[in-house]
């Protein structure tokens, strides 16, 4: 008779965590419609901020920004909030079917739209280069509908919702 343990370390689980919280962000940029060019252009850039600001577990929200550059307005917004636990299951997991439900109950953005991607910290996360302050556009006039857990692991995992007029 054999025994074997598997173990997921918090590493693997924030290594896992990162890249499925960035495939979704480009799986919904894309499907709603607009280019994610610059987004997989600058993947790097959003890897190590978003990597380390899980395992230093500052990070709270990204948010996808989606407005209309004629009047800088936002026109939706998809948020993924991170959270975070002291136990988990020893699994890693990733919920594709509530991901593109979300992305066909919030319908397409039109082409001539922009995005922005924005990442929501604890105070006193560590300095990521690249990365500064800014505000989030305003969500008046808009409801946020929750889609539930779509990513996650050991110690953590996100939680997707949208914001539609």
């Amino acid at each position: 008779m054999s025994t074997s343990t598997f173990v997921v370390s918090y590493a693997n689980t924030v290594s896992h965590v990162t890249t499925k919280m960035l495939l979704v962000l480009k799986e919904i940029i894309r499907e709603i419609g607009l280019d994610p060019t610059r987004f997989t252009k600058h993947w790097q850039t959003y890897e190590d901020a978003v990597s380390t600001w899980l395992a230093s577990r500052h990070l709270r929200r990204i948010t996808l920004e989606v407005y209309d550059p004629r009047t800088n307005g936002l026109v939706t917004r998809r948020d993924i909030d991170v959270v975070y636990s002291t136990v988990g299951e020893g699994r890693l997991w990733f919920d594709t079917a509530a991901v593109r439900y979300a992305i066909a109950k919030a319908g397409l953005a039109a082409s001539s739209c922009l995005y922005d991607i924005i990442l929501t910290n604890e105070p006193g996360r560590p300095k990521v280069d690249g990365w500064e302050a800014c505000e989030l556009r305003s969500t008046e006039g808009f409801r946020r509908y929750s889609i539930g857990a779509t990513v996650g692991g050991d110690g953590l995992h996100a939680q997707t919702a949208y914001w539609s007029r």
